[in-house]
């Protein structure tokens, strides 16, 4: 006796699906049929070249085991959606414009696949406007699989305010309130709005009652659904109460972002986010219009900050002793006197003695068992990444060289480049450790 089994696949700030799946119970080993398609999806209008970034592409998966044999797909316009909604066809798929059918296989996906009825919005479509896809799957043994999309012409485009604080300095152990001004310049409403809010050296000071903190981030993400919110387009809402950060005081350029997105729409194509995680004791957030001439930045954007403190770093200087032809290897120490953590700001340079042949220096395993130089080498100087050094850490470069005649080299540590307008390097207050001498002697 056969069974019919149907699964709802779904999830609030996800793509709605929906799948019908069918199993056969009399089968030794049970074989698993299923059609799975969008509930929801918005269509790009007519000729609109923009949108939302990252958007999912259209999804259809029709499973059906791995064996040999032609199964179809068969994908219909409702009549009353063809002044809305057309199939434009791809592949080994016959029919016309509203009515088509493929012959696919029991591993089927519209993304991987050839054989395709891409849905597309009519000319002259009116933003708002819907329209049902009908979606039938034949099985290798002949059963029928069914479901269906709801298309929307027009899209919830959410940009975000990304404030930038330049090279403002924030005092240690602070707190920071940011408020997140959302607006939406797309064709239709944003309904429920999602958030995602991270951090990277800071603290939320405050968890609220709609977000979940998953355990696996320890803290440093929430994500946030706000399904009442509706957003016409055009209009900017402001997120109350402001999200409070603690500035930290041992890190010198901490950061945080914010990712938003049309609930309905999910959070994009190639974003996730870790899963668990309880909601906050504090209030709940909510959303009010607004008005704001700030820069919006598509999706959310992050935003730079620079703590008002900085990072001591010290070279120890060596001394070799040996004969010309004497190999030495010797260890150069770079130490972060602190307050705090600066990042990769800073390079080893070595300039060797002028006799002094390095045989060999440090290297970084960039594939499994394969290595190569860490260090920049043009025929005389080196020059080597210090990694990021929290305060009072050390990294040390291993150097064998063969000695020369006595003489000296010199070790120095060099500003990198700004890694954007905030950047203000270590803000190193004593330069006079930054330099130290590689001394060759009898």
């Amino acid at each position: 006796m056969n069974r019919l089994c149907g699964t709802a696949v779904g999830a609030a700030g996800v793509l709605l699906l929906a799948s019908l799946a069918a199993c056969d119970s009399t089968a030794a080993s049970s074989s698993h049929s299923s059609l799975t398609v969008p509930g929801l999806y918005y269509l790009r209008p007519h000729g609109d070249r923009t949108g939302p970034k990252d958007k999912t592409p259209f999804h259809v998966v029709a499973e059906d085991g791995d064996g040999p044999g032609t199964r179809t797909l068969t994908v219909n316009v409702a009549p009353d959606g063809r002044d809305v909604v057309r199939l434009r066809k791809y592949g080994p798929c016959e029919g016309d414009s509203t009515h088509l059918t493929c012959e696919v296989d029991g591993d089927y996906s519209n993304w991987a696949d050839s054989a395709r009825a891409q849905p597309y919005a009519v000319e002259g479509a009116k933003p708002g406007a819907t329209a049902v896809v009908r979606y039938m799957y034949v099985t290798k043994g002949g059963r029928t699989l069914t479901a269906r999309t709801r298309f929307v012409v027009g899209e919830p485009v959410v940009e975000a305010v990304a404030p930038e604080y330049g090279k403002e300095l924030l005092r240690p152990g602070s707190v920071l309130a940011s408020p997140l001004v959302v607006r939406n310049t797309g064709e239709v409403p944003v309904k429920g709005l999602g958030i995602a809010m991270t951090t990277e050296g800071l603290e939320f000071t405050r968890r609220y009652g709609n977000c979940r903190y998953p355990e696996l981030r320890k803290g440093r993400l929430a994500v946030c659904e706000l399904p009442e919110v509706t957003i016409d387009p055009g209009e900017t809402v402001v997120v109350r109460p402001a999200v409070r950060l603690r500035v930290p005081t041992t890190r010198m350029y901490p950061s945080y972002g914010r990712d938003v997105w049309a609930l309905d729409m999910g959070p994009g194509q190639y974003n996730s986010y870790t899963k668990g995680g309880g909601p906050g004791d504090g209030p709940v957030l909510e959303a009010e219009p607004t008005h704001s001439k700030d820069t919006f930045t598509p999706g959310g954007g992050s935003t730079q900050l620079v703590v008002d403190t900085h990072a001591d770093y010290q070279v120890s200087g060596v001394e070799l002793r040996g004969a010309p032809g004497t190999r030495r290897t010797f260890r150069v120490e770079v130490r972060n006197n602190g307050p705090a953590d600066a990042g990769t700001k800073a390079d080893l340079v070595f300039e060797p003695p002028f006799e002094l042949m390095v045989v060999k220096q440090p290297v970084e395993e960039y594939d499994d068992g394969v290595y190569e130089p860490y260090c920049d080498n043009n025929g005389f100087t080196y020059t080597c990444e210090v990694p990021g050094l929290r305060p009072g850490e050390t990294h040390t470069f291993e150097f064998t060289a063969e000695l020369g005649a006595p003489g000296e080299g010199t070790l120095s540590l060099q500003e990198k480049d700004p890694a954007g307008p905030w950047d203000m390097g270590r803000r190193d207050p004593d330069p006079s450790n930054d330099r130290a001498t590689v001394r060759v002697v009898p």
